[in-house]
């Protein structure tokens, strides 16, 4: 006979449960974390007020451009295109109207950067065309348009306070941070909160499921790739206030670092599958990097050799995630 009064089986519970699955697929943020240590062991100039600083000011722009890229992932695409239009909303920007007024070059940065996503995303979804190909072909026109408009020069804005968002402060913290951050809690709502979000989602699953289902899969294509347009453009904006000057190399290789940043934190190059706190993450793990190197005083060439081997070792451990039938959750 069964004994009614044995104690019943220990199940864990399901928060546990969920925070479990959580911690499991948190593996970027394991790395970063790792490498912190790493970084105050190595330099003892890393944890200083100044580095930190610094380091917030140098992730944020290229933070910004991986949200804009993670979107597009998302959906199943890719921009390498974001670099060049990163420097050429940078140098319109302060170009244009002599660059007099700040709102007016965050205006024409925004607009460039919502045109050129708009194209990309009308190419991509009603002409039917590979987003690689669409993006490379724009990253070769913008950045030609950036040599053309600037030959090779700096261009130099008259506003005054040109840099004043760069260089603002709340509480120590650079404002520059907090509109990084502030965008990407936005966009984590969008993909988790909002029907759009889900479409995104869907669409970067399966297009023929996501239209059978009556999901508008070139309207939401459209409208990812102008979003995401309109943050790099704005982004172009922050770098080239953040120098001082719209400089013609401005965003270069932005593309493989957020790309890379996308992939590290835990996307599916595929589609469908990605947090936005995992690119978070990848762009801090980039940028902690990167930063430890020049504390270290190790040679640019090597530097880029860094990067090169962690864009790699990105592939390596996503394509491995997946092929296990990996955790990467659609949120």
């Amino acid at each position: 006979m069964t004994d009614v009064t044995a104690a019943p089986s220990r199940r864990p519970s399901p928060g546990r449960a969920g925070f479990g699955r959580w911690a499991k697929e948190q593996y970027p943020l394991y790395i970063l974390l790792v490498l912190l240590v790493i970084a105050g062991f190595s330099s003892d100039a890393f944890f200083t007020s100044r580095n930190l600083t610094n380091l917030v000011l140098q992730t944020s722009v290229i933070g910004i451009v991986t949200l804009a890229q993670f979107l597009i992932v998302l959906t199943g695409g890719i921009d390498i295109s974001v670099g060049s239009v990163v420097g050429l909303s940078g140098v319109l920007a302060a170009g244009l109207f002599s660059g007099s007024s700040v709102v007016l070059a965050v205006v024409v940065a925004i607009a460039v950067g919502a045109l050129i996503g708009t194209l990309n995303g009308y190419l991509v979804a009603f002409r039917g065309l590979e987003p690689f190909i669409v993006t490379l072909g724009m990253l070769a026109l913008a950045r030609g348009l950036v040599y053309a408009y600037t030959e090779g020069s700096p261009v130099r804005p008259e506003a005054e306070d040109f840099r004043s968002i760069a260089t603002a402060t709340v509480a120590g913290f650079p404002v520059i941070g907090l509109i990084w951050l502030g965008l990407a809690v936005a966009i984590a709502f969008l993909a988790r909160g909002t029907v759009f979000g889900r479409r995104v989602y869907a669409v970067g699953s399966s297009k023929d499921a996501a239209h059978a289902s009556g999901v508008p899969v070139k309207a939401t294509l459209v409208a990812v790739y102008a979003m995401a347009g309109v943050m790099v453009g704005f982004a172009g904006f922050l770098l080239a206030s953040r120098v001082g000057a719209g400089t013609p190399t401005a965003g270069n290789l932005y593309e493989l670092d957020s790309i890379a940043a996308v992939v590290i934190g835990g996307a599916a190059l595929a589609g469908g599958k990605g947090r936005v706190f995992g690119a978070v993450v990848g762009t801090l793990i980039f940028a902690v990097i990167t930063n430890l190197l020049v504390l270290l005083n190790v040679s640019t060439f090597l530097q880029d050799a860094f990067r090169g081997g962690l864009i790699l070792l990105a592939v390596v451990l996503t394509t491995f995630r997946f092929s296990r039938g990996g955790t990467g959750s659609r949120r």
